[in-house]
């Protein structure tokens, strides 16, 4: 613990000291009039204040401290005034141990919480029509969940198969905290039940896969014009004449990363050209992401946002009417309830676990 605690203030300190650069940056005049250079340090200064903060008055607590340990040594006071100092340094010493357990959690999960919008892509995998009302299931979930919590949600595409499953649905989901509690289901959901297809009562497997990316801004992801190709054509499929005869569709091809995105949900060309680089720098950017993760130690990942969408992270047994997250070998028999969005159960054991990986890789 002790060994923790000092790694956590070496940390905090560097930050403190990168926050008053920060300072001195924006309070130059070459900073202050370029909104480009602005900007970012504004938003890096915000995210790090929570911590530096409590920082600040961890050390606050740690002087007085001194100060009352300095009047325990001083043998000309009376005993009134050593009793007085012992009890100032229990309470302060109390309020230290608090502020820093707060500390390490902001400090560990701060990032996440920045992150107020996501977009999630939602798809069948195995298991034919099954599988695509498993992904329909999905979504209905995840919808209600965001309903329960306040959240904005956009639908961004949605391509619906004929027995009423979906080939894909891609949503914007924005509020507090979407990424620190919806960046755990990134991966393969796996269903056991019996299809409405199914007249012999047999229990079927398949499944269906989800990615959860931070939808990045374009200041944290800037695409050169030079790496793009972009098509456009007529959106072909239900939607009436003009969709079908106007040039709207738009598909955007990333050449160093070989990332493809379309888009033809809109009758405008120019909203699926927006909608598409949204999707595109949220994907360059989680590519990005990924690819610094691998490159540091293994002890060193997080579980959050790093579901790869060939795992399978969860197992849904409508028989049993259990759930099963394969991470935490944590299985709760209340999968009814969960399925009609009421998630904050099965999402606290995850933060917990993952919060708890973290210390342990301070």
């Amino acid at each position: 613990m002790a060994d923790t605690n000092t790694s956590v203030l070496k940390k905090l300190k560097e930050l403190d000291g990168r926050c008053l650069e920060i300072e001195q940056q924006i309070n130059t005049p070459q900073i202050a009039s370029d909104p480009n250079k602005l900007i970012p340090l504004s938003k890096e200064q915000s995210k790090l204040m929570p911590l530096v903060s409590r920082y600040r008055d961890y050390v606050k607590l740690a002087g007085r401290i001194e100060e009352a340990r300095a009047v325990l040594a001083d043998h000309q006071q009376d005993a009134e005034y050593h009793e007085l100092a012992q009890q100032e340094i229990e309470e302060l010493t109390e309020k230290q141990e608090s502020l820093m357990e707060e500390v390490k959690e902001t400090l560990v999960m701060a990032d996440d919480a920045s992150i107020d919008s996501v977009i999630m892509e939602i798809r069948p995998g195995t298991g034919g029509d099954e599988a695509s009302l498993f992904a329909r299931d999905l979504y209905e979930m995840y919808n209600r969940y965001v309903e329960k919590q306040g959240w904005k949600i956009e639908v961004m595409d949605f391509a619906a198969t004929e027995m009423g499953g979906i080939r894909e649905a891609i949503l914007n989901i924005k509020g507090p905290g979407v990424w620190a509690k919806l960046g755990y289901e990134g991966g393969g959901h796996r269903v056991q039940r019996v299809p409405e297809t199914e007249s012999q009562g047999r229990v079927h497997t398949s499944a269906a896969t989800v990615a959860v990316l931070p939808e990045a801004e374009e200041v944290d992801i800037e695409i050169n014009p030079d790496d793009m190709i972009e098509h456009v054509s007529c959106a072909g499929g239900p939607g009436g004449q003009n969709v079908n005869k106007v040039a709207s569709a738009i598909k955007l091809e990333h050449i160093p990363t070989g990332i493809v995105v379309s888009m033809r949900d809109e009758r405008s060309q120019h909203k699926n050209r927006a909608k598409a680089y949204r999707i595109l720098r949220s994907r360059l950017y989680d590519y990005y992401q990924s690819k610094a993760d691998a490159e540091r130690s293994s002890a060193r990942k997080t579980m959050i946002g790093s579901g790869d969408r060939s795992q399978r992270i969860r197992t849904y047994n409508f028989p049993q009417n259990r759930l099963t997250d394969h991470r935490i070998n944590v299985s709760l028999y209340s999968l009814d309830r969960i399925i009609m969005g009421e998630m904050d159960e099965l999402v606290a054991a995850l933060q917990d676990y993952d919060k708890q990986q973290r210390l342990n890789n301070l």
